[in-house]
Formats: structure tokens, sequence, C-alpha cells
């Protein structure tokens, strides 16, 4: 495959500053203090920024490996934010797949008293599937298909471990030049169990399935399904399958393309006002997807319209998906694990105190790095 990104020319140079007798250095990035642990050495590189912070490709020297350090800056601030980084750091931790990204650390502060910014490490990625499909990169039917299975791998051994990712979408697919995919940034993740309902923000808009939108409090695992589908048509149309303004004209897409859910259909959502709301709506027959896409392949397609069924209770699961026919030639159900124990975050329903948060998450940082104890 052609090159998929990666940090090409010269590394600018960043001043760096030891600090804590030699046991920390302090690097400045564009104005930004990024302090780590002395074995993370230059070369060092801003590869991405967002509203939690910053994050650098840095050289771990002990492994001579690149890896992603991100810094959460002031990370005990807003108490939602700081339970969801602890979440994701227990989650990571828990979870042992090709295809998801994996934790390689969490940097211990070096004064615990003056904890307030945290540093994880993932391993490090090329780019995301967001880029490749934005890039006038040509993909194959080949390429499409190895991603959409190994994000259903991924997402087999994820679900068997009782979580449920809650934000799929192209920029949370990272992939290597090799065409490896891993699935990131599980800061929305769930327990099966826990069902808390999801906030109108939560979820990207477009891969929100259709429970979502109608505001049912019992979704499951199925949510998950649905984004795959509006991905990996988004994938082989360069263009988003659902891009709804905001969550009435997302359904109003949904409905457009798939038809009008019958009452039936419905049964999954105890909401009254819900049903009310769809029955008033102009009335749609769902449109043959292989006619509105004649360039995909019909096996996709059929594989697709199974995934993207109003109905989460009909459905198809991601073992039943990697089963299907589309995949074929790259299943192979003994080299598919499952988690061997569900992830239980028992914290989700204990209001925490920030320090009872820090000392959890300083607790993490210590059992990656003893020495530092």
């Amino acid at each position: 495959m052609a090159d998929m990104g990666g940090a090409a020319g010269q590394y600018p140079d960043f001043p760096a500053v030891a600090t804590h007798g030699g046991q920390f250095i302090q690097y400045d990035i564009f104005g930004n203090t990024f302090e780590v642990t002395a074995k993370y050495r230059t070369p060092i590189m801003p590869i991405g920024r967002g509203a939690y912070g910053i994050v650098c490709s840095v050289r771990n020297s002990e492994t001579n490996e690149m890896v992603a350090v991100k810094k959460i800056a002031n990370a005990f601030d807003n108490y939602m934010d700081a339970k969801r980084t602890l979440r994701e750091i227990k989650l990571l931790r828990h979870l042992d797949h090709e295809n998801v990204i994996a934790i390689t650390d969490v940097i211990p502060p070096p004064v615990r008293r003056e904890f307030s910014d945290v540093y994880m490490a993932t391993e490090l990625m090329d780019t995301d599937l967001h880029q490749i499909i934005r890039s006038n990169q040509g993909l194959s039917e080949e390429h499409c298909q190895y991603f959409l299975y190994q994000l259903l791998r991924g997402l087999k051994y994820i679900h068997s471990a009782g979580i449920i990712h809650r934000d799929l979408k192209p920029s949370n697919l990272l992939l290597n030049a090799n065409c490896d995919l891993k699935i990131c940034d599980f800061g929305l993740a769930r327990t099966s169990t826990e069902n808390d309902f999801m906030t109108e923000y939560v979820v990207t808009r477009w891969y929100r399935a259709p429970e979502l939108l109608l505001n049912s409090s019992e979704y499951t695992a199925a949510i998950d399904v649905w984004s795959v589908g509006c991905i990996f048509m988004e994938l082989v149309n360069k263009k988003p399958l659902f891009a709804g303004k905001d969550h009435v004209h997302q359904m109003h897409l949904l409905i457009e393309l798939l038809g009008t859910p019958t009452d039936s259909d419905l049964n999954f959502t105890r909401n009254e006002d819900a049903r009310r709301y769809i029955r008033q709506l102009p009335r749609h027959s769902r449109q043959n997807l292989a006619k509105v896409f004649p360039h995909v392949n019909p096996l996709a397609i059929d594989l697709v319209n199974k995934m993207l069924t109003i109905n989460p209770t009909n459905r198809i699961t991601v073992e039943e998906a990697l089963e299907h026919p589309y995949l074929a030639k790259l299943h192979d159900v003994s080299d598919e694990p499952v988690c061997s124990t569900p992830f239980a975050f028992d914290l989700e329903h204990q209001m925490l105190t920030e320090e009872q948060m820090k000392d959890m998450i300083y607790k993490e940082a210590l059992e990656l790095n003893p020495t530092y104890a």
C-alpha cells in the first residue's frame, strides 16, 4: 500500500531541560510544557491536539520504539473528564488485542502533591481512517474489506469483555502503512450493564444508531454495529452516509434511505414521544441499497443492510457479521479471540473525590513505573 502519512522530513528541535535530578525531561512544544520521564527522548513531534491537550510522538529510549504520548492538561479540574480518564486507563490496561490500541505507560508526576496533568503513552500509528477517506488515496476493494474485517475482529473482543465503545467513527480507527487497524479512544466506552443514558453531544451524530437518536435508554452493543455500517459505507463512497446537521435532520436522513420504521420496528423503545414523533414524519419506503450504490460489491451491500437495521434487536451481531460471506476470505474463528474476563468499572456509580481519582491514576502510573514509587 502507498505510504499512509507518518512524520516526513526533519524533526524540528524542541528545547529540552532535565528536571527533578535528571529523572524527568521537560520539553517546550510550541509554548506547551511537556514533562515526561527521562526515558522519553527526541525525536519528539506534536501530532495532534484537542480540547483535552496535546499529543506528541516521542522515542522510548528503553525499547527504542516511537510511542504517542497524550498530555491531558488540568485533568482533575472537571469531574466528568477526570473520571473518563481514569476509566479509559483502566479499560485499556484490561484489553489486550491486535486491533485495539495498547496503552504502554501512564507517566507518573514528578511531585505527587502537584499532580495536575496526566500523560498517557500508547502505540504510535501512522494515520487514521478519517485522514485516508479525506485524502485522494484510492482504496481497493481488498483494502476496504480488510479494514472492515479488522474493525469487526477488534469489536468482537471488546464486546466479549462486556464493553460498548459508543463512539466509533473514522477518526477513532488508527492505521499503519501496512494496513493494520486499531480501535482507539475509549473515553466514552461503558460496560453493557451500566447503561447511563448518553447525552446529545455524545457519540458523533453521523454514526449514531436510531435508538440513541430516539433517546432510548435501553441500548446495547448493537449501537456499535450500526456505526460500523456507516463507517464502511463512508469508506467505499468517500463521503459520510448520513451527514445530519442536527439529530432531527439525522433521523430524517436515516428514514429517507432506510424507510419509515413500522410500529413493531419501534418495539425496542418504551419512549412514547419517540414513536409519536416517527409517526408524524413523511412516510418513506426503504430504498434498494444495491441500486443507490451500484458500484459497491453486492455481498458488502447485503452485510450493510443487516447492520443498518433500524430495530436493534434485528441487527446483525459482530460474530454474525464476521461469518458473513463478504468476509469469507478473511474470517477464521480460531484467530478471532475473545476477552477471558469481563471488564468491571466498579467506580461507575460512586461519587469519587478529586483526590481519590488522583490517587487511583497515580497508582496505575506506579504499577507501570515501580522505580518512581
